[in-house]
């Protein structure tokens, strides 16, 4: 009997995923317990309208995040710091602050999205990542003053 996954099983098949299996063990496992569903053409033609909805959707998401990126990588974060001899800053610029700071400006970016390579503990321009959508990134620049 051939079944349609409609949820990820360990080791079994993934969601979407049409796959050939013993009768009793659909009949008793897998449809009775919620994970697959007997391939039939209703059933294989919601799966093709999920795809597609889900293709739309991720398309739409990234084009939103390539959008904010383009916003984001004209943004210059200004934080005015205390220094010490020598113009050493006294502790360092956290993602929290830089999370303020976006948000200050508009922007509403989660702590986890904020990629801080090096601390920032001097003076001067330093870039940020800031991971919008796989494989959409945008650069912002922190500028630390005294």
């Amino acid at each position: 009997m051939e079944v349609i996954f409609i949820k990820d099983l360990k080791n079994q098949g993934k969601k979407g995923q049409v796959k050939k299996v013993k009768d009793g063990y659909a009949e008793n496992f897998l449809i009775k317990n919620g994970y697959a569903v007997i391939k039939t053409k209703e059933n294989l033609a919601k799966l093709e309208r999920d795809n597609k909805a889900k293709e739309k959707e991720v398309a739409e998401k990234k084009a939103t995040a390539e959008e904010l990126k383009k916003k984001l990588d004209n943004v210059t974060l200004e934080f005015k710091v205390k220094t010490g001899e020598g113009d050493k800053v006294f502790g360092s610029i956290s993602i929290k602050q830089i999370k303020e700071g976006l948000k200050e400006k508009g922007f509403s970016i989660e702590k986890n999205q904020i990629e801080v390579t090096n601390t920032i503990s001097s003076l001067g321009f330093h870039n940020v990542n800031i991971n919008l959508y796989p494989k959409v990134i945008a650069k912002i620049k922190v500028h630390v003053i005294k």
